[in-house]
Order: C-alpha cells, then sequence, then structure tokens
C-alpha cells in the first residue's frame, strides 16, 4: 500500500509563509511530485510540480512566491509558500507518480494525500 500524508497547513495572515510537507511511503518508487489545490466551489488545480531529477514548473499564479523542492533519500516533497495571499486559501494535495523500480522505467499509476486546509486571513 502507498501513502501520502501532509501536513503544515493551517491559519496564516496575508502577506505570511508556510512550508508543506508531504512524506511518501510504501513498497514502490516515486517519480513526479506535486502539490495541487482545490478551493470551494472550484476544480483542483496543479500549483507545482517537481521531477525526480529536481525540475521544476508552476503555476502562473504562484510563480515567485511558491517553492517546490524535495528530498529523494525520504521521498518527502515541500511546498515553501511565501508572500500568501487570501486567493491561496484551499485544500492542497500532495500526488506523486508511482513506478515499480528505481529505475522509472514502468509506471503503474499515481496516489494521492488526503489534502490539508490553507487558510489565509486577516
Amino acid at each position: 500500500q502507498v501513502q501520502l500524508v501532509e501536513s503544515g497547513g493551517g491559519l496564516v495572515q496575508p502577506g505570511g509563509s508556510l512550508t508543506l510537507s508531504c512524506a511518501a511511503s510504501g513498497s514502490l518508487f516515486f517519480g513526479d511530485m506535486a502539490w495541487y489545490r482545490q478551493a470551494p466551489g472550484k476544480p483542483r488545480e496543479l500549483v507545482a510540480r517537481i521531477r525526480r531529477g529536481a525540475r521544476t514548473n508552476y503555476a502562473d499564479s504562484v510563480k515567485g512566491r511558491f517553492t517546490i523542492s524535495r528530498d529523494n533519500a525520504k521521498n518527502t516533497v515541500y511546498l515553501q509558500m511565501n508572500t500568501l495571499k487570501p486567493e491561496d486559501t484551499a485544500v492542497y494535495y500532495c500526488n506523486a507518480d508511482l513506478f515499480t523500480s528505481a529505475t522509472l522505467n514502468f509506471r503503474v499509476g499515481t496516489s494521492w494525500g488526503q489534502g490539508i486546509q490553507v487558510t489565509v486571513s486577516s
């Protein structure tokens, strides 16, 4: 069984910072990892993605404010969120592509965390 567990969410004032962590565990191996978010009444959207080789991409709305990083030895991905805005309020979900071996030569699916609330409010 594969499990992704997010932590680090909470309530923060506009302009503040939070760091989210996602620890992945299980018998499979993890390729690309990403953070998504979903605000009430809106579809889930990609926030940031990081490849195993550390190449990254970001949604335009968070460029320059958020930084995604990973520790492959710990199977953990992070999202450093700075200069937070009320529109960043959402449930944030961790995502990981799953492979059968460390060589990442056969993708078998995608795993999701349960989500963690981030609320930006004064």
